[in-house]
């Protein structure tokens, strides 16, 4: 399988292709004694997840290309040189011979399937006594959550260096993706996380928005360190042609791990954001680097920053009007949507009025994700339109569209 390169230059160019996981055993992990270890608010009902994730790439597919994380990896995962790389980068961290072994010699699915639903350590007197689990390799059951792991921008490739231990198989797991699979084609990889030893150095997927071909906006979130952003923000003015990046500041707050839990654009000049973050007295801070230019410049606003780069975005308030529901849909991410085009979006049913706003506010009809599978729903070509699913169960782990997808070929915007 050959592909071409891969290409973002926007949130909301034509998504031709993306990388999903649908989630599987490793959420079994996940309980209430392990849920803050495993960075859940609480435990998940499996089947029902699932069933809800199948309805979402069911959608997905009526629009692109949708690739499962798990096959990709089966796809290589018996060539040599990759066994051998998964191997030693494995060993770098769980240190285990007999695990080393082990992994050199199972076939390939049962490889990738003990790498993401994780490889207990034998217990020892004091785990039996106590009924306690450890892992060699630790179950991952925020894969499904793939924008974090990897991003592209442009025809490069980077790699999250992920801010907790918990996760650093899902960088490993992207890596050698973006290394391997020639599907996944690219320029080279702008930063590599997986490789991060610093203190302090992390950076995740859903604190990257690319606006434009020459414009990112940065969170600087719990999960994304300064240093992070600042080493990319270099990288990406010196190799893949941005000449503008915003950071935004965002407070250390549970309900806005990253920046898309606050802001997504939609179409050219819409995006969906929380009015607390860039509205009114609370709003958080934005920096402005420009390349060829020394340190970085306050911005009065998100929006005055926009402008000033012929960016005009107007904002919908997640949860319309009312602070209430504005932090109620907030938390259950009725900022994070993905789009399918500009102004073709998909997010959860949930977020009435988030929904409702868009509709009134913006003309998006809003559509059922199960009437348009079914042929009772139909979207016209240039209409504005907001398709919605069921995820009451997938966004107890803790987010919605966006986070679910890893967009790798994306059309230029004209």
């Amino acid at each position: 399988m050959q592909g071409e390169r891969v290409r973002v230059t926007s949130e909301i160019g034509r998504l031709r292709r993306v990388i999903c996981h649908t989630p599987g055993p490793e959420l079994l992990a996940v309980t209430p004694s392990t849920r803050e270890d495993f960075l859940y608010d609480d435990i998940i009902d499996l089947d029902l997840a699932r069933r809800e994730h199948h309805l979402f790439k069911a959608v997905l597919s009526r629009f692109c290309e949708v690739y499962e994380v798990r096959d990709l990896l089966e796809e290589v995962a018996d060539r040599p040189e990759v066994r051998k790389f998964l191997i030693e980068h494995v060993m770098d961290v769980a240190q285990s011979e007999p695990l080393g072994r082990q992994l050199s010699e199972i076939p390939a699915a049962t490889l990738v399937s003990k790498f993401v639903a994780g490889e207990p350590v034998e217990r020892g007197p004091l785990q039996r006594v106590l009924n306690a689990a450890s892992y060699d390799l630790p179950p991952l059951p925020n894969l499904y959550f793939t924008r974090d792991a990897s991003m592209v921008v442009g025809e490069g490739a980077i790699i999250g260096s992920m801010r907790y231990n918990v996760r650093w198989t899902e960088e490993v797991l992207m890596k050698t993706l973006f290394r391997f699979h020639p599907l996944l084609c690219n320029a080279g990889l702008i930063y590599d996380g997986s490789e991060e030893r610093r203190a302090n150095y992390t950076v995740e997927g859903g604190d990257l928005h690319v606006l434009r071909h020459d414009l990112v906006m940065l969170g600087l979130s719990e999960r994304s360190s300064t240093a992070a952003l600042d080493a990319m923000a270099e990288r990406l003015i010196r190799h893949q042609g941005i000449t503008d990046v915003l950071a935004v500041v965002l407070p250390i707050d549970r309900a806005m791990i990253h920046l898309d839990m606050i802001f997504t654009m939609i179409d050219r000049d819409h995006c969906v954001v929380y009015p607390p973050g860039f509205v009114g007295p609370t709003r958080c801070p934005v920096l402005h680097y420009r390349a060829g230019h020394e340190g970085v410049r306050e911005m009065p606003n998100l929006f005055a920053a926009l402008r000033t780069l012929d960016m005009p975005l107007e904002p919908i308030f997640c949860g319309g009007e009312s602070r209430t529901f504005q932090e109620r849909e907030q938390w259950t991410s009725g900022c994070n949507f993905v789009a399918l085009r500009p102004g073709l979006i998909i997010g959860y049913s949930r977020n009435e009025r988030t929904n409702a706003e868009l509709e009134r506010q913006a003309g998006y009809r809003i559509v059922d994700g199960r009437g348009l599978l079914t042929g009772d729903a139909h979207i016209e070509d240039d209409e504005r339109a907001a398709i919605v699913f069921d995820g009451s169960e997938l966004v107890r782990g803790g987010g919605g569209a966006r986070c679910m997808t890893m967009p790798f070929l994306r059309d230029d915007l004209e």
